[in-house]
Order: structure tokens, then sequence, then C-alpha cells
């Protein structure tokens, strides 16, 4: 069966288009293109830019379906994004642009379904641990926000769990991360896990560490706006700037104790794949052993915790792969 059909991956940051084309099984991406999320008042301006660019947008040439994976919780084919001021809806999509099948899913359960499309150069392993064949796998990553979700063999391959697992609460490990959990308590109010592991998190993190380490330090004060991770993560990895390395390191820690904590809570032992925009971009720091340290530190469940896979995702568009996957399902039935 030979058909066209748009797969998407839709954050609060950036939104990633494909048009493609499936050729008896085999995919071919015939147009791609990446927006700026931010600057558009709706999804539907995004679409309709994106059709008219790829040469979808006239009669006869409509798409046979769409997959789109959103930054949300999906509720009856409705979404409304996390950290973007944006209302999805299936059915209005479909009737809007003519697509005769929409659906919607959620961002980490797209990336929990292109897991099996990955090769092994789409992966940097840090613990191989003893992997069970169709054991239970989590996948989460930190980006704008924390996405999660499980993944279990049913039948003949990997269904997708999609949780919000990302808004569970932050649980301090010790002194640092409790003055931490007090600052956030300030400005937040309830504390989530998000609010810690995600690019506004990660500059919230080192504004703390100004406000609580940097007096006396002689360091000139860095001003960081509400989601400044990137310049975070240049000032610790390029400038050594000692404030922005300690923000680094205890992102990782919090990040490999929370993986941790996911991995016990679905005895994954099919592997842990830690996605998301941020982790590729510190690789270096994922690597140098405070994540993995995190991660295993289980009292007794230490040992357990030396045995479960833990892979860091570094193709970008793993999210895509997964709902283009699922595009050609919906193709099939």
């Amino acid at each position: 069966m030979n058909a066209y059909f748009v797969c998407g991956d839709i954050g609060g940051s950036k939104t990633l288009l494909q048009a493609l084309q499936s050729n008896d099984g085999a995919l071919q991406v015939r147009y791609e293109q990446q927006y700026d999320s931010r600057a558009y008042a709706g999804f539907s301006d995004v679409l309709r830019d994106f059709l008219g660019k790829a040469g979808m947008n006239r009669a006869g040439c409509n798409p046979a379906a769409a997959c789109l994976a959103v930054a949300g919780p999906v509720v009856a084919q409705r979404a409304k994004l996390t950290n973007l001021p944006w209302l999805m809806d299936a059915a209005a999509i479909a009737a809007e642009f003519s697509i005769p099948s929409v659906k919607l899913i959620n961002d980490f359960e797209a990336v929990a379904l292109g897991i099996e499309a990955l090769s092994a150069s789409d992966l940097v392993t840090l613990q191989p641990g003893k992997p069970q064949a169709r054991g239970v796998r989590v996948a989460l990553g930190a980006g704008t926000g924390m996405g999660v979700a499980w993944l279990t063999w049913q039948g003949e391959r990997y269904l997708p769990l999609p949780t919000e697992a990302g808004h569970m609460d932050f649980a301090p490990a010790n002194e640092l991360q409790t003055g931490l959990l007090k600052y956030l308590w300030k400005k937040f109010g309830h504390v989530s896990i998000e609010r810690v592991l995600s690019g506004p998190g990660l500059t919230d993190i080192f504004n703390f560490l100004q406000t609580s380490l940097g007096a006396g330090s002689g360091l000139v004060k860095a001003n960081m706006g509400c989601d400044d991770a990137a310049q975070v993560t240049d000032l610790a990895l390029n400038r050594k700037h000692p404030i922005a390395v300690k923000a680094l390191d205890l992102f990782v820690e919090i990040y490999g104790a929370y993986a941790g904590n996911l991995a016990l809570a679905g005895l994954s032992r099919g592997g842990v794949y830690v996605a998301g925009g941020i982790a590729p971009k510190i690789i270096g720091k994922l690597e140098e052993g405070g994540f993995m340290q995190a991660f295993c530190s289980k009292g007794r469940y230490s040992a357990m915790m030396s045995e479960i896979p833990v892979h860091v995702v570094i193709n970008p568009k793993v999210g895509l792969l997964g709902a283009a996957q699922e595009a050609q399902r919906m193709l099939s039935v």
C-alpha cells in the first residue's frame, strides 16, 4: 500500500513535522520542517503552513493520516499542552484539513514507540546491565518539561503506557537538595520533579546555588531568565563557572535518582531509555558517573539496580519515529 501521511512532535519550545510516503511498509521522508512553537497562536497555523510548503494542501493531495505527538495529556483525543497555550482536537484537525484519520498521542508515548526503530548508533550506554527479553522498559526525558512512558510486552510487540509522572513530587535526597526544595516551594508552592528536571529547572537550580553559595565567592552574579538552560550548560561545560558546574552536577544527580525511582516502580529490566532535549547536550556529564551512582543508590536494592540497562537516546527524532510507526498502523487498520 502506498500512502502519504504526516507525523509530528509538538513540544513547548519547538514543533517538528514530517510528510512521509509509505511504500509497502518502507518509509520515505518527503518533507520536514521545524517551527518555533511559541511563535504561533495555535497548531492549525503551523499545520497550514507545513501542508502548503509540502504541497499537500491541494485537492486530491491531502494526507491519508496524521499522528501527532503532543507534550501533554491526551484525553478523548483532545490535548492541552502543558507548557504551551494550545488546545488540540483530533476531530477538529481532521475536519479543517480534510485528513481522514488524525490521532493525538502523548509525546513520550511516541518516544517509547520509537525505541524499537533505533539503531545502536542512536544510543549511548551508561550501564549495560543484564537485559531481560521482553522486560518492562521506561523512557524518560527532560526538555521544556519532563516526559515519562513505560513499555510493556503484549502479544508480539511493546505497547506504550503514557504517564504524567513528570508531575510527581520532587523528593530531595540530601541537605542541599532539601534547600533547593525550600527555594522552589517559595516560588511554586507544589514542586514536581518537572520543576527541577527541565530547562527551566536547571535555570532555577543555578539561581538557587547563586543565592545560597554565591555570597562571598567573588563571582559576578549571572542574570538568568526563566529558561536559560543553554546558558547554564555553556557556563558549566565551556567556561567552567564553578556555580554552573555545581548546578549541572546537582541536576545530573537528581536526574539519576529519579530515573532509578522509575526503574524501581516498573521493575524495568528491559531497560531505561533517557531521551529528551537536554541529555544529548550533557552526555559527557552523564558519563562521568554521578548519574549512575544516584541511579543505583537504592539501599537494599542497589545490587538489583546495577543489573538494569541504562541508555541515553541521542537521536533527536525518536518521537517522530514513534509517531510515524503509529501512523503506519493507522493506515493498515
